[in-house]
């Protein structure tokens, strides 16, 4: 059950001072009257248990404040995106309604607010957050991209709230989604402030060791380095003052700690040896028309006081990022010959990199209702092309988005489809042997069938039978190209498996009534009875659409025609053995010994069984029986497909003469001697003889196969034993 929400003094004394700063202190931010209904509104939901702390034992008022306060100070959006921010919660509560909320706020307040709500159905039904597929979901699903943008402040409030948790495991999922979403989200939009504090604060929770050796490291070196950059700045400070009709501000910064972490993992070198641990920043105050040029003055004027490194130089002044940022890239060679790097801009190309697309737009002034709706149409263009590509390719996955789908796993896992999907498609886009058994599934908890349409955000579980087979209607239920394809894949691998069975059906029938089987009389057959493939007919006679009786007078008419009327062979229905007359039970039994005569057998070369093994005989199409180990690598499938030419089998008294050839693999240390005391261990067995030995050396190690002949299994096992027991040995294994 979730606690009571009853603030604290000191949650008091903050709410107090965030509502000072979002009624009177941030431009664009709550009008006093809209304030005092949402206070009204969250106060009631508070009194009538509606509003609980969070199962991290937030307040969620004091939280929204928060995010609120963060997208108006640091996201600088209007009116609508922090009242809709803070009445979320009362309509989640039920103490404002949408029809309430869209008649006084009006419609674009009522827009984010459902499309809030739409957000958080989402978060319930996926558990875990997958980059790509969950933020292409969030954008199906959002209107209004100042969601998104609430989404990202939401989160880096969370984050900073867990700094006081003492839920280890909280600030370490909450890192991980910030990493695979939040932080790459907030990259794309330019908000380069946010971004950097999330991810220090993702790498403070997940590495927690590594986050404060170099938080000390840093703070060691500060003095050091703050001397540094104003012993760099002088020199430049100076010579730009010469050029009156520039304007400027030199700040230097040290670089976030997740920043040179990354360093020190991409360069492999410690601490130490980083060397560009901050960058300086170079801002003109200049007239529009003048940006690039005075900019490139700047430039001109640094490289002449210090070397640059023509191979990081980076010009985001000609070609702008697509998230609108702009500025000139350089490094340097500074005092004591360290690389620093020089970042030169202008006032409005800072605040585009430091608050992101939102800034871009205010710095020209959204004061319009185009001016917005070309502001979030700029947004989402930028989120729905995360990496870069050309405009073509853009709009080629623009407009193939809109045919798309996302669905949800009972677990939460994601999975995209084609528009129009339908059960048997998704069943068959998480596995094949998934859709080759669905029968159909539950949608939102509702049963549906297999032809059920999917729609945007559905949760599906596939209910499957054993006995489900894939059907040729199906092609026609499917949509997509990848569910067609695995349909007919398996209506063809069904087809196979029938004709084999049919196959060895006449072969088999044919045996039992002593008629010797030829391939080219029953192709004839086949043809003569109509059927242009021959898997036609075999599949048809798994199916049990033809007699087999009548073809087997129709084919012993055609092998001895001069003997078409006469009378058949006795027919014996199954390949049957004399059992051990001391053997007890139901079952015959195959007891394999020295002189058994009448039963054509042997030994299968692919496990090459001995005296002790388990073992079981196997009729082979020739009428002779296969003898094969229990664990033989063959058994598994000869039992699955041939479970009717299975038979039990055992072993007779043991035959001290009787010798069963095994091959042995062995792997160990390439050491001097290691061979010859490997043969003579095996020399000196009795019952044992060496055929032969192949030994191959791989750098330290070698590996071969011994060829022997021997008595019986335990005898074997033994030397087995014996032969892991040389120095040297790492493994003997019987192949």
């Amino acid at each position: 059950m979730s606690e009571l929400l009853i603030h604290t003094d000191d949650e008091k004394r903050e709410i107090l001072e965030l509502t000072e700063v979002l009624v009177k202190d941030i431009e664009g931010g709550v009008h006093s009257n809209d304030y005092r209904f949402i206070k009204e509104r969250i106060l009631n939901a508070i009194a009538e248990g509606k509003v609980t702390r969070d199962a991290l034992g937030f307040s969620p008022v004091l939280t929204d404040m928060k995010t609120a306060v963060l997208v108006g100070q640091e996201i600088g959006f209007q009116n609508e995106i922090i009242t809709s921010i803070l009445l979320n919660r009362c309509v989640n509560a039920g103490t404002a309604t949408i029809d309430e909320i869209n008649e006084i706020f009006g419609e674009s307040v009522t827009k984010i607010i459902t499309n809030l709500m739409q957000i958080n159905s989402l978060y319930a039904k996926s558990p875990t957050i997958e980059s790509e597929n969950f933020r292409n979901l969030l954008l199906s699903f959002t209107n209004d991209m100042r969601v998104i943008l609430i989404m990202i402040a939401s989160r880096l409030v969370m984050l900073r709230e867990l700094f006081n948790s003492d839920d280890d495991d909280a600030r370490k999922l909450m890192a991980h989604e910030a990493s695979k979403l939040y932080i790459p989200l907030a990259h794309k939009l330019g908000f380069y402030k946010l971004k950097s504090e999330m991810e220090d604060l993702a790498l403070r929770y997940t590495e927690t060791e590594i986050y404060a050796e170099l938080s000390r490291k840093l703070e060691e070196t500060a003095a050091s380095r703050e001397d540094y950059i104003e012993s760099f700045i002088k020199p430049i400070e100076r010579l730009l003052k010469m050029q009156p009709h520039i304007k400027f501000r030199i700040k230097g910064r040290t670089k976030s700690i997740n920043s040179i972490w990354q360093k020190m993992k991409k360069q492999q070198r410690p601490f130490e040896q980083i060397y560009d641990l901050f960058a300086i920043r170079i801002i003109i105050d200049s007239e529009p028309q003048n940006e690039k040029s005075e900019c490139w003055q700047v430039y001109s004027i640094v490289a002449d006081m210090y070397t640059p490194n023509p191979h990081r130089l980076r010009d985001w002044l000609s070609v702008p990022k697509s998230n609108g940022y702009e500025s000139l890239h350089t490094t340097v060679m500074g005092p004591e010959g360290r690389w620093v790097e020089v970042q030169i801009r202008t006032e409005r190309m800072d605040a585009v990199a430091e608050h992101g697309l939102a800034a871009h737009w205010r710095y020209k002034g959204v004061q319009s209702e185009k001016g917005l709706d070309n502001l979030l149409a700029s947004i989402r263009d930028t989120l729905q092309n995360m990496s870069e590509e050309s405009a073509a390719e853009s709009k080629f996955k623009m407009e193939l988005y809109k045919d798309e789908i996302f669905i949800f796993t009972p677990k939460g896992d994601l999975y995209r489809l084609s528009k129009g999907a339908t059960i048997l498609d998704f069943a068959f886009c998480i596995h094949t042997g998934l859709g080759c058994r669905c029968t159909g599934a539950l949608v939102n908890g509702r049963n549906v069938p297999l032809r059920h349409i999917l729609n945007n955000g559905d949760q599906v579980e596939i209910i499957t039978s054993n006995s489900q087979t894939p059907k040729q209607a199906w092609l026609n239920i499917a949509k997509t190209g990848r569910a067609r394809a695995k349909i007919r894949q398996a209506l063809k691998e069904i087809s196979a498996k029938q004709a084999d069975m049919g196959r060895e059906t006449v072969v088999r029938k044919l045996k039992n009534h002593k008629i010797e089987f030829d391939e080219s009389i029953m192709d004839h057959l086949i043809r003569k009875m109509g059927f242009k493939r021959l898997s036609d007919f075999y599949q048809n006679v798994a199916e049990g659409t033809i007699d087999i009786a009548d073809i087997l007078k129709r084919y012993q008419a055609l092998a001895n025609p001069e003997n078409e009327n006469g009378e058949q062979p006795q027919s014996a229905e199954d390949f049957v053995f004399t059992a051990d007359k001391e053997t007890k039970g139901s079952s015959d039994v195959l007891v394999i010994e020295r002189n058994l005569k009448g039963v054509d057998y042997k030994l299968a070369k692919c496990c090459a069984p001995i005296f002790g093994d388990d073992i079981f005989g196997f009729v082979t199409i020739s009428g002779g029986i296969s003898i094969h180990r229990k664990d033989c690598t063959n058994a598994k499938q000869l039992q699955e497909r041939y479970p009717y030419r299975i038979i039990e089998a055992r072993w007779s008294e043991m035959d001290n003469n009787s010798l069963f050839p095994v091959i042995l693999r062995i792997v160990g240390h390439d050491d001097i001697g290691i061979v010859n005391n490997i043969t003579s261990v095996i020399s000196q067995e009795n019952g044992v003889t060496m055929r032969g030995i192949n030994i191959e050396s791989h750098d330290t190690l070698f590996s071969g196969t011994l060829s022997l002949l021997i008595n019986d299994k335990i005898k074997l096992n033994k030397l087995i034993s014996k032969i892991e027991g040389i120095k040297g040995v790492k493994q003997v294994k019987r192949g």
